[in-house]
């Protein structure tokens, strides 16, 4: 039996537990294939704005089961878990700072790893959309959730002519110039945020847009979400980041990382 790949972290974000839209079946999978010192969950992991809305109608079975693989990893792999609120979970921020065992709930803080520091936040409060017009941003999640649901029922005509998942609302936000301005200005105000915290790099998430690229000298991490493209990031032993995406892995079977995974710990 081969061992699970470890790294030293996981950052995931934006799982939108509580919504049909969730990958939330990718995301176990993933998290059942691997094994981390430290687990970031950093925003919107579940969706209170949604729950709130539509009741708790749209919770599933695999979502309870995400949160019981989190138990396994604390118990099996002494893994220490950070939950950092975002704005589809500010239930919890009556909550920060909060400490239970392994599990620490925050608002933001700085990862120190290798000897460079990384300023970490969900990023909704660089958002002004969220942070200060909240009735713009509930309008734009009603917009939003029609295109994934459109983008779920592309990807159901896709996987019965025998292709991959692709996500299409992503594809469609990076064809809208003021979508691809947007992020821009987003990277850029966390990178100098981060740099006037004497960081050297900024790792977030909100706007379900995987990076890993820098500003300057500041390293700009954002860990996409499980909602359309279904990624993460990972630290290595030696400090190095990557995105890990799940398509990459679990849709081709000749991938390495598939079959380093293909026999798994069954305790989890």
């Amino acid at each position: 039996m081969q061992l699970r790949k470890h790294y030293r972290t996981i950052v995931l974000s934006d799982i939108h537990l509580g919504t049909s839209h969730s990958k939330v079946d990718e995301v176990n999978q993933f998290l059942k294939s691997v094994n981390c010192d430290r687990l970031i969950l950093n925003g919107d992991i579940i969706d209170g704005w949604h729950i709130r809305k539509n009741g708790s109608r749209k919770w599933q079975p695999a979502h309870t089961l995400f949160f019981k693989i989190l138990m396994k990893l604390m118990e099996k792999c002494n893994t220490e878990i950070i939950y950092v609120a975002g704005n589809h979970d500010d239930f919890l921020d009556a909550l920060v700072p909060l400490q239970l065992g392994n599990i620490t709930v925050v608002k933001d803080f700085v990862h120190e790893s290798q000897g460079k520091r990384y300023f970490v936040t969900h990023g909704d409060v660089f958002d002004r959309v969220t942070s200060q017009m909240k009735w713009l941003a509930n309008l734009g999640d009603t917009g939003y959730t029609f295109l994934l649901w459109f983008n779920g029922w592309y990807n159901r005509y896709r996987r019965a002519m025998g292709k991959p998942y692709y996500s299409l609302s992503q594809r469609i936000k990076q064809k809208v110039k003021t979508a691809v301005s947007y992020i821009s200005d987003f990277e850029q105000t966390l990178a100098e945020f981060a740099q006037s915290k004497k960081c050297d790099g900024v790792i977030c998430g909100h706007i379900h847009h995987p990076e890993n690229t820098y500003y300057g000298k500041i390293h700009y991490l954002n860990s996409g979400d499980w909602v359309e493209t279904m990624s993460a990031l990972a630290e290595d032993e030696d400090g190095n980041w990557s995105i890990l995406y799940y398509g990459e892995a679990f849709q081709n079977p000749e991938s390495e990382d598939i079959q380093e995974v293909t026999k798994i710990n069954a305790a989890v």
